[in-house]
């Protein structure tokens, strides 16, 4: 009990400093032209960033702009809107704007909802193979016993008992193509374990939306575009 109350007032910082760069990020005015600017001298696969719940795309603006910065060609998907809709829709919406886009050999860039849209995108809505791998940040695989106390259908989806969230964690057939990464702290998702994937990253800087301004995020994802391609068929 001791331990608790020392963590306490730590923890209580965390949490305001998650919060306060995750208000910053739904401020983004959302005017922005969803089409990024395109680097000099790009390098590595194309990325395609895929968000959280009620998160809109501008909410990873911060993180496009350094990926962008590093020579990466991102791509966003306004088409996801903000993110309310199920995990299965939200997959195949995904899946068919890699086809009007004709985007290939993409890397998926995702926070929390995200990765498991893009899981599920890469199970079920890319016959073609346009996705070649996916890096995904404080996703709840095994979902939130959180999620159960909260009044919206859209997050009580992430609840461990959810028949959506239980069958995508029992498909294991594209794991070794995801690199997972979780903050060291994330009271969203207490308890997150490993995915068993490609890698699994432990972030430094706490927090459940404040992980994603950790500079080991974007050299994960500039390391994983420049890759060889994952896929076993490739």
């Amino acid at each position: 009990m001791k331990v608790g109350w020392k963590r306490l007032p730590r923890e209580t910082w965390w949490r305001a400093q998650d919060y306060t760069y995750a208000v910053r990020c739904q401020l983004v005015d959302p005017r922005v032209d969803s089409v990024l600017p395109r680097p000099a001298h790009p390098i590595g696969r194309p990325v395609v960033l895929v968000p959280g719940v009620y998160e809109p795309w501008q909410f990873l603006l911060p993180l496009a702009r350094r990926l962008v910065a590093r020579g990466l060609v991102v791509h966003t998907v306004p088409e996801l809107g903000r993110n309310g809709a199920p995990v299965s829709e939200q997959a195949r919406v995904l899946g068919a704007v890699l086809v009007e886009r004709d985007l290939r050999d993409v890397l998926l860039v995702a926070h929390s909802k995200g990765g498991l849209i893009g899981k599920l995108a890469m199970l079920t809505s890319d016959p073609e193979g346009r996705i070649a791998a996916m890096v995904a940040v404080n996703s709840p695989y095994a979902g939130t016993p959180l999620a159960r106390w909260f009044p919206t259908r859209a997050v009580r989806a992430f609840s461990p008992s959810d028949p959506t969230l239980r069958a995508l964690a029992a498909e294991r057939e594209v794991d070794a193509r995801i690199t997972a990464l979780r903050s060291v702290w994330d009271p969203h998702i207490p308890g997150a374990g490993a995915l068993g994937g490609a890698a699994d990253v432990v972030l430094r800087t706490p927090g459940h939306f404040r992980a994603l301004e950790d500079p080991a995020v974007v050299q994960v994802v500039v390391d994983t575009a420049c890759a060889t391609d994952p896929r076993p068929d490739a």
